[in-house]
């Protein structure tokens, strides 16, 4: 397997499992449950969760016993994700597919709860070192506003689109000898003012040797550059790293300005200051300190965000550490071609000082387990949403790792067959003040070894 190629099996599982030259599974089950399949509201931080669905064209909504309470029709997060919802109903998300190979949207859309378009960005304007003209947006996989800065609820936030600033994550296509001899899909984010000029932008493959690839890394970046389009680093989040109490103890590393990024081909995190340098940084081997060590390698991952002011764990990194294939260095029996380095068969949601690089806190399962998409969210009560994307599962768990909401997604629609969900949000309900409030009915954990479908033999 080869990062790259995970990275594009976006859509669904079986496509990817297609792609590798597996067959159908004849011995696996048919019937799977979905909806919500467990809830114990006492437990649980009650509210609203937006889903970004990779089967539906649209934007879903549901309440805590997984009824969809409002769905906005259009939207395409399969080509650059996630959709978010902002107070008084407003939904941002990507719109349109200009370059599906690339999975990136032509325009990244606002609109009220009824459907009226309020803000849109789509034009992804060559800069002055002459990057070819780009049709649409070029959005993919991430974006922010400066009131809103990770992207997830805080009872410290206020996020609106009146005089925020936008984070966009886009691509570039131009040509870089010292990256690869073929013309790259460069990273590049553009932060755009609120009358949407771009006033800020940054490209990884100008800062490449900031990343601190070794030799081995970087010839193995050069030998996979093998056709047009080389997506060297894919960047799958791109966030803020907002108000912090490192900050407010004088490490400008962590100004609210500056930007954590994850890329997902070489298994790295890394905060972009102002200046456009690297100021902090997490991989790509995490054996480099006894400190990191004891974290465990990171591979593939996804969604990394500091946990915003107002909720527990507040400045400690919080990231879905997905597993599966990724890392470039020396040709290795995982991938003979000298991609995919790392491996492992399972995935981990960890919780992080940036600081002291200590770990804090994780969840791992023995089936949990999404090779790619997927999210985590720290919620008010100090449990945390888990979007487990592959499986389109969403759950919350406690601090002590109970399971005390789970849902499941049900089948895309048309040619879409996959549930997978790329993230998954948890809101207030007040945030949607033109749904009323939803009645909340516990469901009960199923026992496996008593549950029977009606109607069917007991034998």
């Amino acid at each position: 397997m080869t990062s790259r190629l995970l990275g594009r099996c976006a859509v669904t599982l079986t496509l990817c499992l297609t792609a590798f030259g597996a067959g159908p599974i004849a011995s696996a089950p048919t019937v799977y449950p979905t909806g919500t399949t467990i809830y114990e509201p006492a437990r649980t931080w009650n509210g609203f969760t937006v889903l970004s669905p990779l089967g539906i064209r649209a934007v879903i909504v549901i309440d805590m016993n997984g009824r969809v309470v409002k769905r906005w029709e259009g939207f395409d997060l399969v080509s650059g994700g996630p959709a978010r919802v902002l107070p008084g109903g407003i939904v941002v998300a990507p719109e349109g597919d200009a370059m599906p190979q690339h999975l990136e949207a032509s325009a990244l859309v606002a609109q009220d709860f009824e459907g009226r378009e309020l803000w849109r960005f789509d034009r992804a304007e060559p800069n002055e070192r002459g990057d070819r003209p780009a049709s649409g947006a070029r959005q993919h996989h991430d974006w922010q506003l400066s009131t809103f800065p990770g992207g997830a609820y805080s009872p410290q936030s206020a996020p609106g689109l009146a005089g925020a600033t936008w984070l966009v994550l886009t691509h570039s296509a131009h040509d870089d000898p010292a990256i690869a001899q073929v013309t790259l899909d460069d990273d590049r984010l553009i932060e755009l003012d609120p009358q949407g000029r771009a006033t800020w932008q940054w490209r990884a493959g100008d800062h490449i040797d900031d990343f601190q690839f070794t030799p081995a890394a970087r010839a193995a970046i050069r030998r996979n550059g093998k056709r047009g389009g080389f997506d060297w680093l894919h960047l799958n989040s791109a966030a803020y790293v907002g108000p912090n109490r490192w900050f407010d103890a004088g490490d400008p590393r962590f100004d609210p300005r500056n930007v954590i990024v994850s890329s997902r081909s070489a298994s790295l995190i890394a905060i972009v200051a102002r200046s456009g340098k690297l100021v902090w940084r997490l991989g790509p081997d995490s054996s480099a300190s006894p400190a990191t060590k004891a974290i465990g390698q990171i591979i593939g991952q996804h969604d990394v965000t500091m946990i915003p002011q107002g909720l527990p764990g507040a400045g400690d990194l919080l990231l879905f550490d997905n597993g599966g294939a990724s890392g470039y260095g020396d040709p290795s029996p995982i991938s003979p071609d000298g991609d995919s380095i790392y491996q492992r068969a399972g995935s981990r949601v960890l919780e992080i000082d940036p600081v002291s690089m200590k770990l804090i806190w994780s969840y791992s399962a023995p089936t949990f387990y999404s090779f790619n998409i997927s999210s985590a969210q720290r919620l008010p009560n100090g449990n945390t949403l888990i979007a487990e994307g592959t499986t389109g599962r969403v759950f919350e768990v406690t601090a002590d790792k109970r399971i005390v909401w789970e849902y499941v997604a049900p089948p895309g629609e048309g040619p879409r067959a996959s549930n997978a969900v790329y993230r998954a949000y948890r809101i207030p309900y007040s945030w949607l003040p033109q749904v009323p409030a939803p009645r909340e009915t516990p469901v009960a954990r199923p026992d496996p070894a008593r549950f029977h479908v009606p109607g069917a033999s007991r034998r």
